[in-house]
Order: structure tokens, then C-alpha cells, then sequence
């Protein structure tokens, strides 16, 4: 699977200076980290979930969440469980009935025509209880081959010990790598009393378990929950301070550049549909004036997504990457600002020539700023790596035009 895959070859060669990179659930962790992007969550209960993640794949969808926590009422989670197994033995073969396999890929040589098709998106469940892991590995058989891995959640030192020691487990009785996504929402890390002491233990818990921490989720819903608030679709998860200061705190202390870091992956989008707006729209018209780009904006305004815009902005801005996405709609423009633009690009590699290696200062070649080769790596690096997995856009090419082509796909 890659990035931008369901859209046709020849628009895709049209929008990017470097191509998005295959890769596959065996892909190395720091690439599978980045490559994430919008995480969809879906209900484990829905009764033709393995037919909703073939579509998702063929809408450029390439990692999801089939949920047994929040997403279902306490009575349902037996009967989830046992549609999970259904419909992972469903996925695990093709429509024909036969056993998936990889997915075909269209020659260089070919003619372009619709998006490649993609392969079944990286897999993760979201679970209650540590003993669910190790009864549902059980129960999934060789058809646990489709899934990634788990995502634990209220993530505390205590809970996630017993979480992390139910995957171990799994791992070595299905003999397959097993990735754990820890969701950071506790009480105990939102109130100020206890926070740094749970943040303390959480580092500890995640770094003894590495190998196997993918990436680390924030639960801002029910950071908002403690208190009782709910963003407006007119603010963004930064516009609250209660979450903000967490955010920060999170990232300070779990997404260090020195290598003790993890990736952190931005908060929840909860709107996709028109509700009574109290503000101006924040989407610029610049961005949006050639073509029928107006009609793009104005839709992207009615569904509430200029706030999603900037919120993926911000969560970029203070260290996070991806996204939890609740629907559909979403996954494109977090994919769309997810593509390293040519001027990051042509930056990060200036940054990084070996001659450069004893540091100094530049002038970038857009020339409009300065590039400081020591203060400016870590950053460097870090957008080479995502310039792998989702691109690099060519030099006249904006989101508005990824946007458009994602959408249209």
C-alpha cells in the first residue's frame, strides 16, 4: 500500500516531485510510525465491517481502528468480539473466497488508469481489557496475519504494564510482531497534581517496551470529559487550555527529538456535518481562487473542515503527526497537508549534505529564510522521513490541488 495510491498513476506523477513509498505491515517501525497517517475508527459492531475496510483502502484509507471500547455500549462487546473473528476470516480472503494475497501493481509500462489497488489497510483493535489480547489472537487462528496490533486504552504505568506484558504474550503464541498503541486520556494525566508523576510512568512503562510502541495516541475527548467541555467546531484542541497545556506536557516529555521519543498522533476531529456557524470561515480564499477550487472551499466550509484544516496545521506546529479520524471525510486532508511541500524538502536536504556536517548556517535556496544546520536537523530528518511515505509535491503544486485530486479518487 502507499499514499495517494487510489488515485490514478498519471495525476499522481503530476503532483509529486517524489512519490509516496510502498510499504507493507513488515515494513520497518519508524516508516509504519509516519505512515499512519489518518487512523479510522470504526465500531466493531458493524455487521459488514470487512466489506467498510475494502472500501476505506480504495478511498486512500491505510490504517484503522475497529473499536470495542467507547465506540459500543457495555452489552455489545461479547457479540463485537465474535463478529471481529467473522470478519477478520472474511478479510483474509479475497472476494472470491480464495486466501488474499498481496495486492497487484501496475507496471511502469502500463497505460495510467484508476488508482492502484490497495491492499487491506494496517489493522489495529482497540480493546478494553489486557485479556482480551491474548482471547482474541486465540481466536482469530492464521488470520491474525491481518492484524497490526492493539490499541490500549487509559494508558497509566499500572494499566499499561498489564497491557503491554497480554501483547508479549500474544506475540510469542502467534508468532507474529504485534504493535501496541497506547492512548494517553486518563484523569491522572489531565489534572495537574498528578500529571507529571503519570507522565513519569508512562515514559518508563513505553520506553522498557519499545520495539513494540508504535505510536501514542491523545484522548482529548476525554481529557474534555474531566471538565465537562466540548469544542465548538469554530476552536481547535488548541484553543482550549486545559488541552493545549497537556498536549504540550505530553510532547515535551514522550516526543523528544534524541532519540527517546515516540511519534504522537493528533487529537480527534468530532464534526462532519453543517451546524450553526459563529464565526468567520478560516479558510482563506487565496489558496482556493483557480478553476472550480471556490466550490471545493465553500464544501470544505459547510462540513465544518476549515477547523480540521488548521487543527492539523497546529498539531504539526507542536509535534505531533497523523491523525484519529471518526469518518471518512477527514482522512484526505490530513493525508493532503501530510505531503512534504518542495520548500521543506529542498530545506531538510541542504540541511543534511554531509559537507554540512560541521554545522553553519545558509540561506535557503527559496532564499526567504535561514537554515542553521545543528539547531535545524532533528527536523530535517524528521521531514525526510515523511517526504518518504507521503511525498514530496512538486514545486508548483499546493494542497488545494493533493486535496482535490485525494477527493477525487
Amino acid at each position: 500500500m502507499r499514499h495517494f495510491g487510489h488515485i490514478p498513476s498519471a495525476t499522481r506523477a503530476g503532483l509529486f516531485h517524489q512519490e509516496p513509498a510502498e510499504f507493507t505491515s513488515d515494513s520497518p517501525a519508524s516508516m509504519l510510525a509516519v505512515a499512519l497517517g489518518a487512523t479510522l475508527y470504526s465500531p466493531a459492531t458493524r455487521p459488514r465491517l470487512a466489506d467498510d475496510v475494502r472500501k476505506q483502502a480504495a478511498r486512500g484509507v491505510v490504517s484503522m481502528v475497529l473499536c470495542l471500547e467507547d465506540s459500543i455500549a457495555d452489552a455489545d462487546v461479547e457479540a463485537a468480539e465474535s463478529n471481529l473473528v467473522r470478519q477478520f476470516a472474511d478479510l483474509a480472503r479475497d472476494p472470491a473466497g480464495e486466501p488474499a494475497a498481496a495486492a497487484e501493481r501496475p507496471s511502469a509500462d502500463e497505460p495510467a488508469g484508476p488508482g492502484e489497488p490497495q491492499d487491506v489497510p494496517l489493522l489495529f483493535i482497540r480493546v478494553r481489557e489486557p485479556h482480551q489480547i491474548t482471547d482474541l489472537v486465540s481466536r482469530l487462528g492464521d488470520d491474525v496475519r491481518m492484524l497490526s496490533g492493539f490499541v490500549l486504552p487509559k494508558f497509566t504505568e499500572t494499566r499499561g504494564h498489564a497491557f503491554l506484558e497480554a501483547l508479549t504474550a500474544a506475540e510469542k503464541a502467534c508468532g507474529r510482531r504485534l504493535f501496541a498503541m497506547p492512548v494517553l486520556e486518563s484523569p491522572e494525566l489531565l489534572h495537574l497534581e498528578t500529571r507529571a508523576e503519570t507522565l513519569a510512568g508512562i515514559a518508563t512503562t513505553v520506553d522498557k517496551y519499545r520495539d513494540r510502541v508504535l505510536a501514542l495516541r491523545l484522548g482529548v475527548t476525554d481529557f474534555c470529559s474531566a471538565y465537562g467541555l466540548r469544542r465548538s467546531p469554530d476552536m481547535t484542541a488548541y484553543d482550549v487550555q486545559l488541552v493545549a497545556h497537556v498536549i504540550a506536557d505530553v510532547v515535551n516529555v514522550l516526543g523528544r527529538s534524541d532519540g527517546t521519543g515516540f511519534t504522537i498522533t493528533g487529537p480527534v476531529w468530532e464534526y462532519f456535518r453543517l451546524g450553526e456557524r459563529m464565526f468567520k470561515p478560516q479558510l482563506r480564499r487565496s489558496p482556493f481562487l483557480e478553476g472550480s477550487a471556490e466550490d471545493l472551499r465553500t464544501a470544505l466550509i459547510e462540513h465544518d473542515l476549515d477547523g480540521l484544516l488548521r487543527e492539523i496545521e497546529l498539531d504539526r506546529a507542536n509535534g505531533l503527526l497523523g491523525k484519529t479520524c471518526i469518518h471518512p471525510t477527514h482522512v484526505v486532508p490530513v493525508h493532503a497537508l501530510s505531503v512534504v511541500s518542495h520548500e521543506e524538502f529542498s530545506d531538510a536536504q541542504d540541511i543534511l549534505r554531509p559537507e554540512r556536517g560541521g554545522g553553519g548556517v545558509m540561506r535557503s535556496a527559496y532564499t526567504n529564510k535561514m537554515n542553521e544546520v545543528k539547531p535545524h536537523r532533528a527536523w530535517a530528518e524528521r521531514t525526510l522521513l515523511r517526504a518518504e511515505v507521503f511525498g514530496v509535491a512538486k514545486e508548483d503544486v499546493g494542497f488545494v490541488d493533493l486535496l482535490t485530486a485525494g477527493l477525487a479518487g
